[in-house]
């Protein structure tokens, strides 16, 4: 796969990606902004996802929600917005021919929210529905509560989504502040992919972003890291199995060993041939769900495994997890099985990138954390230089008892058991 981007720099700061794609029937518009919630303060700790929601809620020029949905659907786009920890996005999808006015949309929510008092009041009731949701689904909750676990009570240990309590008490000023430090022409990236004119978007998109103005912008707290045994979080829910969440402290997106993390995650859960796919599927028979990622960051980052599992097999699958975790450390990883996973996560990586969309968040996400972009063949490059010693390597240094984390959610109540399992390790 060859593909090639263009990067454009504004008078401001701001920086436009362009990625053609010949041939793609669809355009996607991107908007990325380098702030998320561990730029909060504890007093406004949910304050970026609700800025989100609120920028769908009505600009100058187009002055409500409906208007603003109703238009976007009239183009029959694919549309949203996220927040993550260090980035929040908007984006919109359509046909080719439609771009323009995508581009337009997009640049005005984002531009342009007028933040209104009685539309933030009726938010926090759909804010709040939204954590509500996640509380029923345990396999996307655990994430919250795992990174609780491992950073506590700072920024990189917060609910994305916010405090209830915090989130009811928040007011127009807090959403202007938080914007006016962070939502700076410098901080953002705006990324357009797939089939479009490249010369008339870029004069587009140059025009309706030259005038953003520029500002002082508000910092993140470095992430502190403390641990020096095993750590345990239950959270007791009447449910049909136990879900899982198990894994260690790592280091950041720009260390040298990133590429083998990457690998060593998709060996152990990356693919239905990883070692415990098969080992807690397959053999054991305990579990649908089962996997395992390297989740990197710009200042820290865990490898962990995760499942759902029948309650009576849950210490059987724990004990398993902590053994294939040992064997990467005391075994050298068989030259065949180093080469499958290999060409499993390249394949995943380029098969990932058909789309406009995956396109956009590829080489936006890079842009706005990095400020640089490994391009997709750089990247196979260095999956593909990962040696099984490295391997190794990186396995007996992060593997050890004192950065392990597990979390459960579960009907289980009493936490010695689970304890001398982590103890064992």
């Amino acid at each position: 796969m060859k593909q090639s981007y263009k990067k454009t720099t504004l008078e401001n700061g701001l920086r436009i990606i362009t990625v053609p794609q010949p041939g793609n029937l669809a355009t996607t518009v991107l908007v990325l902004v380098e702030t998320g919630s561990k730029y909060e303060t504890k007093n406004i700790s949910g304050v970026a996802h609700f800025l989100e929601h609120m920028c769908f809620k009505g600009t100058v020029k187009r002055p409500s929600a409906r208007v603003i949905s109703s238009e976007l659907d009239g183009l029959g786009a694919s549309y949203n917005a996220f927040t993550s920890q260090e980035y929040t996005g908007y984006y919109a999808k359509v046909e080719n021919h439609k771009n323009g006015k995508a581009l337009e949309l997009i640049a005005d929510l984002y531009l342009n929210p007028i933040f209104d008092e009685k539309e933030i009041e009726t938010e926090k009731g759909v804010v709040i529905e939204e954590l509500n949701m996640y509380e029923d689904m345990p396999q996307r909750k655990i994430y919250d509560y795992f990174m609780h676990l491992l950073y506590g009570d700072q920024p990189a240990g917060w609910d994305i989504g916010g405090d209830r309590e915090i989130l009811k008490k928040m007011k127009r000023e807090d959403f202007l502040k938080f914007r006016g430090e962070h939502y700076l022409p410098e901080h953002t990236t705006l990324i357009i992919a797939g089939g479009f004119d490249e010369e008339a978007l870029l004069n587009s998109a140059t025009e309706l972003f030259k005038s953003m103005p520029s500002g002082g912008k508000g910092q993140k707290l470095a992430v502190t890291e403390s641990q020096s045994e095993p750590a345990l979080m239950l959270k007791h829910k009447e449910s049909d199995q136990t879900h899982l969440r198990i894994g260690f402290r790592a280091f950041s997106m720009f260390d040298k060993r990133r590429y083998a993390a990457e690998v060593l995650a998709d060996l152990l859960g990356g693919g239905m041939s990883s070692r415990l796919f098969h080992k807690v599927r397959e053999d054991l028979g305990a579990a649908y769900y089962v996997g395992a990622e390297a989740d990197l960051y710009t200042d820290h980052g865990y490898v962990a495994a995760y499942a759902g599992v029948e309650h009576s097999k849950l210490k059987t699958v724990i004990s398993a997890m902590l053994t294939e975790f040992k064997r990467l450390q005391t075994e050298l990883v068989p030259d065949e099985e180093l080469v499958r996973t290999k060409s499993h996560l390249s394949g995943n990586l380029l098969l990932g990138l058909e789309t406009s969309s995956s396109l956009a968040v590829f080489y936006g996400t890079q842009e706005v954390l990095k400020r640089e972009v490994t391009s997709p063949e750089e990247l196979l490059i260095g999956i593909n230089a990962v040696t099984a010693e490295e391997i190794q390597a990186v396995a007996k240094e992060l593997f050890k008892s004192e950065s392990l984390n597990m979390v459960l959610i579960g009907p289980q109540k009493e936490e010695g058991e689970f304890k001398e399992l982590l103890r064992s390790f």
